[in-house]
């Protein structure tokens, strides 16, 4: 007989609610060492008993309500189980392929508010995440869309949404949040189409106990339509007891379809530091945009500011400025620093200059201070070297304005430097987060970016909750340059890639 190994699935069955506790134990062997008299899994059931047994089927039963069917090994290992995974609450995926989730909960008889526990299994062998991803490309008229969906705050299990409203601006009473969240990005997806979907962090409450069904639940959505997607980590992402860290999280998200997250250079602080290319129509490789994603880290102690948080770190200043550096010279020497060029930023946490008294905001509002680390790193400084045209960034859920810093005098001279970068909020997509300032409730909204590599330009504007178009639609890049002063003329600069 094959000898066997015990794997214990590492989440608590009751959430952490009772004093008891509950685990699922799986026994494992190596698939060259089964031979045709060992009996292995092939199905797997959860609640009323399945249809009877018979000789070269045996069902089997288990606690919680769970049943095993298992037969003689075939040799095809396709049509075995071979793993098992818990996911959590009524509301719960599993959008990796080849993975099954039971539609009955095991019965574990925990309290009514503990949200259920699904047994999520695996047949055959899973797909490895290729070496290689698909390379982002603008399309044929030289247009590539961005979705910025900021501070999602999924839980595990439904949650609850306390502050909603409904298309005149009416109160609504509390209702499950991470439906009404998933259903509002699954609405823009489908008018927007874009071609990738950013993060920018909280995407999962803080303390929840399990990490893992709620981030399932936030990129189910982007992976049914099959749109590439990236992700930076929020303050609350990694916050509480039971939290998953952010390793954990992000090795969870790079084996997803559709994703392009990165951990990043472990010389770098923080976790998904990194950039994406978006390349000119196949088969060129010429980069025609730059996409930075940075850790704005979390929440810090402080005695100057409360609540204070982490500022950007030297070492990813330092990054970002040998990145853009590289990239700027081999534009250079490939001759191809004639095109434009548009590069972008996403991060969560604000940085300081969003709180300065000089900002001027162009469109969207101010409805709550800034908050952001009292200590400026100077990483704004770094951007405007490094020819960033706009930084997104969430965490001040009611906040959704774009802005920009007065230009200062160059050092030595009476010109000014250039414009730039805008500084824009995403605004708050999550309904398990708050959505309301003092008194004032606001619908949920989206940011969307769209470049246009032919012309230089780059547009933004909103998809806010219940509005038929776009709200607050601005032009921020014209022909490579940002855009100082509302109604700039194009000067008809053209770049067109063959």
């Amino acid at each position: 007989m094959a000898s066997y190994g015990w794997h214990r699935i590492e989440k608590e069955l009751h959430l952490f609610t009772a004093q008891r506790s509950a685990w699922l134990y799986v026994a494992l062997a190596n698939e060259e060492e089964l031979g045709a008299e060992d009996l292995v899994v092939t199905d797997i059931r959860v609640g009323n008993p399945p249809p009877n047994s018979s000789s070269d089927h045996l069902w089997e039963s288990r606690p919680g309500g769970i049943w095993v069917l298992r037969s003689s090994f075939s040799g095809k290992i396709s049509q075995v189980v071979t793993e098992v995974d818990v996911l959590f609450g009524v509301d719960a995926v599993d959008p990796r392929p080849q993975w099954t989730l039971t539609p009955t909960p095991l019965q574990l008889h925990t309290q009514p508010k503990v949200p259920v526990a699904r047994l999520s299994v695996l047949r055959g062998r899973a797909k490895p995440r290729p070496d290689a991803r698909e390379a982002l490309r603008v399309n044929k008229d030289g247009k590539f869309k961005i979705l910025q969906v900021s501070d999602t705050h999924m839980v595990t299990g439904v949650g609850v949404c306390k502050d909603a409203i409904d298309a005149q601006g009416n109160r609504l009473p509390e209702s499950e949040a991470d439906p009404l969240t998933v259903n509002f990005i699954g609405k823009v997806l489908d008018v927007e189409k874009p071609d990738l979907v950013v993060f920018t962090g909280d995407q999962l409450h803080h303390d929840i106990p399990d990490s893992q069904s709620a981030l399932f639940k936030v990129v189910a959505p982007i992976i049914e339509r099959s749109i590439p997607f990236a992700a930076v980590f929020g303050n609350h992402d990694s916050e509480g007891t039971h939290a998953l860290p952010r390793t954990a999280q992000m090795s969870i998200l790079q084996n997803l379809p559709f994703s392009l997250c990165e951990s990043g250079p472990e010389q770098v602080d923080g976790i998904g530091n990194f950039y994406l290319q978006v390349l000119a129509p196949a088969p060129s490789q010429l980069p025609l945009s730059t996409l930075y994603f940075l850790d704005s880290h979390g929440q810090i102690p402080s005695l100057i500011h409360n609540p204070d948080y982490e500022p950007i770190k030297q070492s990813q200043i330092d990054w970002f400025e040998n990145a853009s550096q590289t990239q700027r010279s081999a534009r250079q020497k490939d001759n191809n620093d004639n095109c434009f060029h548009l590069s972008l930023a996403f991060l969560h946490i604000p940085l300081p200059e969003f709180g300065d008294r000089h900002l001027n905001i162009r469109n969207g509002n101010r409805r709550e201070p800034t908050e952001c680390p009292s200590l400026n790193s100077h990483f704004y400084d770094a951007l405007i070297k490094g020819g960033i045209s706009a930084l997104g960034c969430g965490h001040d859920h009611v906040n959704d304005f774009c802005a920009l810093l007065p230009q200062q005098t160059q050092q030595g001279g009476n010109k000014p430097s250039q414009p730039g970068p805008w500084l824009c909020y995403g605004g708050s997509s999550g309904f398990g987060g708050y959505c309301s300032y003092g008194r004032k409730r606001i619908h949920r909204r989206t940011r969307v970016w769209q470049l246009d590599t032919n012309t230089g330009s780059l547009k933004t504007w909103k998809r806010v909750e219940y509005a038929m178009g776009r709200v607050d639609e601005l032009l921020l890049v014209e022909s490579g340059t940002v855009i100082d002063s509302p109604g700039e003329e194009d000067n008809g600069r053209r770049c067109v890639v063959s």
